[in-house]
């Protein structure tokens, strides 16, 4: 399809257009599709390939942009009249103004000379000027993607709930961050923090059947999770899990899970899910409670109050 007429800018600075026309929504489509084709595709698995290839994935992307609220946009990048890229972003006021980036594209003949900066510059613009306090990405794995994401100041910063590995532009002002117990166990950041930590202690995603047996194990009470939100956010976790002590004649705890976006570290927030954890235990007349930790770490844990040394700990794992 032949690039859609769009208004004359007065300079040679990028411009941002929404596709509103159906000449322009069909062109953003085929453009997609062409990306998707040319630039994501040769990494994927064919099962993935063959997903955004199908019509469920239009319709669930067309089903985000038609909604009145927490709506994708189809996004043209324009110089000098000309269309150059897209991007396709969903904006979350539910979630404190955050900014999805699901697709980002420049045409392969004006890649080159710092028009990628330069979109991505107009695209930030654009979303800090719709609310947006954070933008956050999927980068899939491309190296490429990563180092030129890295480079717009994103931080990497674990996975998604389906184990997708995450970038995230921090917001620039700080807020007040809370800690409480999770009592929702289908609340679906709770798996996003736990392969954040899976992934960073070298661990892999957890599968469908193992995010199942977790909210499972959350819903009967056998393990206990605290969730550090920054407004709507959920940017750290712990759990606890209780066993009887014949020692203490009642329950003693374990601290695990024990995690922190990378981007909202050395803000307090480690020190806040230690102490409620340790005050909600206390309330349950927990007698100790105590974490594995490796030596790296014991520094930080004897700082966040787990003082008594216990020994060495040893195990029988299965095979």
């Amino acid at each position: 399809m032949n690039n859609p007429t769009l208004p004359n800018p007065t300079t040679s600075r990028i411009t941002i257009h929404e596709a509103l026309t159906e000449q322009e929504t069909a062109f953003f489509q085929a453009e997609l599709s062409r990306y998707q084709e040319r630039d994501l595709f040769p990494h994927m698995e064919e099962e993935d390939r063959e997903y955004f290839r199908g019509s469920e994935y239009r319709e669930e992307i067309q089903r985000l942009h038609d909604r009145g609220r927490n709506r994708c946009y189809y996004l043209l990048f324009v110089r000098e009249g000309e269309t150059i890229g897209l991007a396709m972003p969903v904006l979350y006021e539910s979630e404190d103004g955050k900014c999805f980036l699901m697709e980002f594209c420049v045409f392969p003949r004006f890649r080159g000379n710092g028009t990628g900066t330069l979109c991505a510059e107009a695209f930030l613009a654009w979303a800090r000027e719709r609310g947006a306090s954070y933008v956050e990405l999927n980068w899939g794995g491309l190296k490429e993607r990563f180092r030129f994401w890295r480079r717009m100041g994103f931080w990497p910063d674990g996975r998604d709930e389906r184990g997708e590995p995450l970038m995230l532009l921090p917001p620039g002002e700080d807020l007040p961050v809370t800690a409480e117990l999770l009592t929702n166990p289908q609340d679906w950041q709770l798996l996003r923090l736990e392969n954040s930590y899976l992934s960073e202690i070298g661990e892999e995603p957890l599968s469908e059947e193992k995010k199942e047996r977790l909210k499972t194990a959350v819903a009967q009470e056998k393990i206990f999770f605290f969730l550090a939100r920054r407004g709507s956010r959920a940017v750290g976790m712990c759990s606890v899990s209780l066993c009887f002590s014949t020692f203490a004649c009642g329950n003693v705890g374990t601290l695990e899970d024990f995690y922190v976006e990378p981007a909202f570290r050395k803000k307090g927030i480690a020190g806040l899910l230690s102490r409620t954890a340790q005050a909600w235990c206390a309330g349950q007349n927990v007698a100790s409670l105590t974490v594995c930790c490796a030596p790296c770490d014991e520094e930080m844990y004897r700082a966040l109050g787990f003082s008594v040394r216990l020994g060495t700990t040893y195990a029988f794992v299965r095979e």
